[in-house]
This record gives C-alpha cells, sequence and structure tokens, in this order.
C-alpha cells in the first residue's frame, strides 16, 4: 500500500462522529487540494535515500499480534521505515515484527555500550532516520552500525521461536554435534538460529536488494557495502551459538546431561563485531561493479568481516552536512589516555571540571530470613566535560 494511498483526505479530518463538507462543494477547493498535493510531493522528492530505515521500529512500542485490532488499520501500512519488499514480509509474517523491533533495539543498545568511550557514540536523533544524516556516510561506523543491526534481528527472532512466539517455526532442529559423547542427550528446546538467519536475510537485506543504481556507480558501492556488513553480523551470530548442557542425577550428580543449541550472550556478539571494526577494511567500486581492496597488499575480506567506503568525520564538532553532533559538553576521562580521554575526546579545545554528589548503596548486610538491607552512601567526585 502507498502513502498517498493511505492518507485520509484532509477536508475530512474532524472532531470523530462529525462529517465536514467545505461550502460550494469539492469544485470550490480543488485548487487548493493541487497545491497540497504537488507541495507534498516535492517535499517528499527532496527527502533523502535513507531519510528513513527499519531501524525505527525500535524507537516506538509495537503492539504484539494477540492485541491488533480488529477492522483496524494494517499494522504494516502504520510502520514507519519500511521498503516496499519489507512491507510484503510484513504483510506475511506480521507476528515477526515485534521481535524485529527488538533486535533492531537490542543492537541499538550494543552499539551505545561498545562506543560509549568514542566521540561518535551512536546516539540516536530521531524515531525516523534514528541515525541522521551520519548514516548516510559509508563509514566504519556505518558498517558497524548496519552489522549489529542485522545481528540483534537474528538474535530476537532465533529467540522468538525457541519461546513458541512465531507459528512458523520453533525448537532448533540443528543436528547432534559428532564430539558430544555418546551418554549425553541431544535434545532440550534450542535457540533456531537457522530461521533467524533466514529470515532477518530476507528481511534486512530487502532494502538493499531492490535498489537499482548503475553498475560501478558509488550507490552501487554503498549498497554491496551494506550487504556485506549485514551479512557480517548475521554470522556472528550463527557462528557464536554453542551447546549448552543441563545435568541431570540424584543430589547433581550430573550421571545425566541434556544438550541443545544455544545463542551466545549478545554483549560477545557485539564485542566480536567491535574487533572487527577496528580491522574493517577500505574498499572502492569498480567498473565491473565489484567491491575491491583500495591498498591490495591487505587480506581480501571474507565474508565474516566489515568493510566500508568512505573516511569517517573526525566527530570532533557540530555538523549539519555529515550529521556529526560534536563532543561539546561530553564526559571524559581526565586520566586517561584513550579515546575516552579528555584530550582526545575534547579534540584538543579543553574541559570544564565541576564536582557531583553520587550516591551509593554501602555498608549491606544480609537478614535472616531473607533480605539485604543496605544505607544510602554519599561521595563527592570530580567530573569532566569537553568545551
Amino acid at each position: 500500500m502507498s502513502l498517498l494511498s493511505s492518507l485520509t483526505p484532509f477536508w475530512m479530518l474532524t472532531v470523530p462522529g462529525t462529517f465536514l463538507w467545505p461550502q460550494g462543494g469539492l469544485r470550490s477547493i480543488m485548487p487548493s487540494l493541487l497545491l497540497l498535493a504537488a507541495l507534498l510531493l516535492s517535499s517528499w522528492a527532496q527527502l533523502p535515500a535513507e531519510a528513513s530505515s527499519w531501524w525505527s521500529l525500535a524507537m516506538s512500542p509495537m503492539q504484539r499480534p494477540e492485541l491488533f485490532i480488529i477492522g483496524a488499520q494494517p499494522v504494516c501500512s502504520q510502520l514507519p521505515g519500511l521498503s516496499p519488499g519489507q512491507r510484503k514480509l510484513c504483510q506475511l509474517y506480521q507476528e515477526h515484527m515485534t521481535f524485529i523491533g527488538e533486535g533492531a533495539k537490542t543492537g541499538i543498545k550494543e552499539c551505545q555500550y561498545q562506543f560509549r568511550q568514542r566521540r561518535w557514540n551512536c546516539s540516536t536523533v530521531d524515531n525516523t532516520s534514528v541515525f541522521g544524516r551520519v548514516m548516510q556516510i559509508g563509514s566504519r561506523e556505518a558498517a558497524f552500525t548496519y552489522a549489529v543491526s542485522a545481528a540483534g534481528v537474528v538474535n530476537a527472532i532465533s529467540r522468538a521461536c525457541r519461546e513458541g512466539e512465531l507459528s512458523t517455526c520453533g525448537c532448533s532442529r540443528a543436528a547432534r554435534p559428532r564430539d558430544l559423547p555418546r551418554d549425553w542427550l541431544w535434545g532440550g528446546c534450542g535457540d533456531n538460529v537457522e530461521y533467524g538467519y533466514r529470515f532477518a536475510k530476507e528481511f534486512v537485506d530487502a532494502r538493499e536488494r531492490e535498489k537499482n543504481f548503475a553498475k560501478g556507480s558509488e550507490e552501487q558501492g554503498r549498497v554491496l557495502m551494506n550487504l556485506q556488513n549485514n551479512e557480517a553480523g548475521r554470522r556472528a551470530v550463527y557462528k557464536m551459538a554453542d551447546v549448552a548442557c543441563k545435568c541431570h542425577g540424584v543430589s547433581g550428580s550430573c550421571s545425566l546431561k541434556t544438550c541443545w543449541l544455544q545463542l551466545a550472550e549478545f554483549r560477545k556478539v557485539g564485542d566480536q563485531l567491535k574487533e572487527k571494526y577496528d580491522r574493517a577494511a577500505a574498499m572502492r567500486i569498480t567498473r565491473k561493479g565489484r567491491l575491491e581492496l583500495v591498498n591490495s597488499r591487505f587480506t581480501q575480506p571474507s565474508p565474516e568481516d566489515l568493510v566500508y567506503v568512505d573516511p569517517s568525520p573526525d566527530y570532533c564538532l557540530r555538523n549539519e552536512t555529515t550529521g556529526s553532533l560534536g563532543t561539546q559538553g561530553r564526559l571524559c576521562n581526565k586520566t586517561s589516555a584513550g579515546m575516552d580521554g579528555c584530550e582526545l575526546m575534547c579534540c584538543g579545545r579543553g574541559y570544564d571540571q565541576f564536582k557531583s554528589v553520587q550516591v551509593e548503596r554501602c555498608h549491606c548486610r544480609f537478614h535472616w530470613c531473607c533480605f539485604v538491607r543496605c544505607r544510602k552512601c554519599t561521595e563527592t567526585v570530580d567530573q569532566y566535560v569537553c568545551k
């Protein structure tokens, strides 16, 4: 369904239970309507290609499938940021959308954790584009963001299958590992990472595969970059899933074990992707429409590696063109020589010092039975913010 077809004509919008019609009929307001339509179309045409994204599913709470109101406007037409292909998948797999939003939120939170001490700290700027103009640059930061958000979707869908939240999948059907001891049982209900990987590939990549740019163009290079990083994120979750076991037996003797496939903690996935961010490969598009290394002396990246096509801005100053928010007002560590240190974080502009009072729980004691009672302790600490 197109955006135009989902809009109610503005002259019909009024207080519920009433209906207004302009004096003189429709003909009297037709010139105004044509002018309004022209303005809307021209404003939409001026929006950047990445003005909205499926990441926006993370920014607003979504209803669970069982809470959808019968007869209400289809949920897929109300979701912002979906491409035509993603909207079709939404219509076919409507119950998945809640978990895609949860996966996107997981990815964004992990991004903010991994970059909490960097000049660019994965800040969200609005509910539509989420990260703003900064994602229009094919930088290392964009590479990590695409990878970790794709990983978040695999994680969320795989877990939802295991928990019985989706009608199209269930527990993992992974084959029994060959190195599992014979007397251990292969069963339980494992995370269905196979289904999560396949669905995330179809949904997340749909936006990129719909784009049709000239072979060898910069735009095609960015599409290939995004696809590579999406795949790297999915593979990180897939490859890090491992066998988990539970002991059975009298008094915890562990005479018998039941094992299943389990997702790794998402923090470990984020840590691995952050390492790949640090080793990301600089690429360029060839005339044949393929990505190649800018420096051929480096090793060709594998499908599990991150790639980028544009240098990163320094993120020191606020810049509306690049989308950089700058580091003014950011907390920094006066004693650190790393990226979180005041010298690097503040880009040489200096910093201001202030004192703050922190309240923490202290002198905690366990009381039988069964609670812990603590006191509140206050401490005055020095903090530093970039000028």
